[in-house]
C-alpha cells in the first residue's frame, strides 16, 4: 500500500491520469489524497469528477473553493464567472449525484498513522490541530444539512478578516470555509489578507505566509495544502504545497506520503 497526495487538478484529466500511470497508483491497495480544487479552468472537469467519485474509498478528497464555487453556481446561488468551465457538470445527468457527494466532502483530511493533515489552502495560525478538526467540522455539518443552500449564499466575502471565538453565524462559518480554502497571507497578529496572490517575498511587508508565521499553533503535525499556485511546489519545515500551477499550463505534483524521502513526481499540463 502507498499514500499519494496530488495537488490541484482544475479539470485537466489527462495530465492527471497520466500522473497516475506513472506512480502506478492502484486503487484496490494504495490511497489517493486530493487536495481540492478538482474542478474548473481545465476542459474535462466532469470526467475528473466521475473518475475521483468512482474510485470510492481510495479517494482521499477534500473541498477547495472551486468545489465550493460549483456548489453555489449549481444551486442557483451565483452565475458562473468569466473563465468557468462548468457547463459540462452542470448539463451532466449524475448532476445531483456528483452535487450531493461534494456536499459531503471534509474540508480537513487526517491521517494519525502518518502524522498528517490535508487542507486545501491552509491553517489559521492561531487554529491547533484539534480547533481546525473541531470548526471545520461545524461547517461541514452546515453544508451537508437542510440550511446549505443558506450557507452558499452565505459564503462570499471577506469578512470576518480576524478569528475570533465569539463568531456566530454566517460570520463564523463564513470565516472558516475562507481560512481553509482561500488562506494564504495573514499579518502578525492574526488578520488574514485574502486578496494578495502572489509568491512569498512579493507581498505588503505586513504579510507574512501562513506556514511561516511566528505564532503558529499547528505546527507538529506535517501539512500538505494546495490553492497557491504562484507558490508552487514547496516544501519547508512540516509543509508541503502540491499546487504547482497545472491551470496555467505549468505542472501538476504528486508526492508519496508513507516513506521517508517523501518522493515527489510531477508531469506538465501544456
Amino acid at each position: 500500500m502507498a499514500i499519494y497526495a496530488v495537488g490541484d487538478i482544475q479539470g485537466y484529466f489527462k495530465p492527471f491520469s497520466q500522473l497516475l500511470k506513472i506512480i502506478r497508483f492502484d486503487p484496490a491497495i494504495d490511497q489517493l489524497w486530493i487536495a481540492g480544487d478538482m474542478v474548473n479552468r481545465g476542459p474535462d472537469s466532469l470526467q475528473v469528477l466521475r473518475f475521483i467519485h468512482n474510485l470510492g474509498d481510495a479517494a482521499k478528497p477534500i473541498l477547495g473553493n472551486h468545489e465550493l464555487h460549483l456548489l453555489a453556481v449549481a444551486t442557483g446561488v451565483r452565475p458562473q464567472k468569466q473563465g468557468d468551465t462548468l457547463d459540462e457538470i452542470l448539463n451532466a445527468p449524475d448532476l445531483d449525484e456528483l452535487i450531493f457527494w461534494l456536499r459531503h466532502l471534509p474540508f480537513v483530511y487526517v491521517d494519525k498513522s502518518i502524522k498528517t493533515l490535508m487542507v486545501h489552502a491552509g491553517v489559521y495560525c492561531k487554529w491547533s490541530r484539534k480547533k481546525l478538526i473541531r470548526l471545520s467540522k461545524e461547517v461541514e455539518s452546515v453544508l451537508q444539512g437542510d440550511d446549505y443552500i443558506e450557507f452558499l449564499k452565505n459564503m462570499a466575502g471577506k469578512r470576518p478578516k480576524k478569528w475570533k471565538k465569539t463568531l456566530t453565524g454566517w460570520d463564523r462559518y463564513r470565516f472558516i470555509a475562507n481560512a481553509c480554502t482561500r488562506l494564504r497571507f495573514c499579518s502578525n497578529k492574526g488578520k488574514v489578507d485574502f486578496r494578495y496572490k502572489g509568491p512569498p517575498g512579493s507581498q505588503p511587508h505586513k504579510l507574512i505566509p501562513w506556514f511561516r508565521h511566528p505564532k503558529r499553533s499547528c505546527n507538529k503535525w506535517r501539512i500538505v495544502f494546495g490553492h497557491w499556485s504562484t507558490l508552487g511546489y514547496c516544501r519547508e519545515a512540516n509543509v508541503i504545497s502540491l499546487d504547482s500551477g497545472c491551470l496555467w499550463g505549468k505542472k501538476l505534483t504528486a508526492v508519496q506520503l508513507d516513506c521517508e524521502d517523501e518522493r515527489i513526481w510531477q508531469i506538465g499540463c501544456s
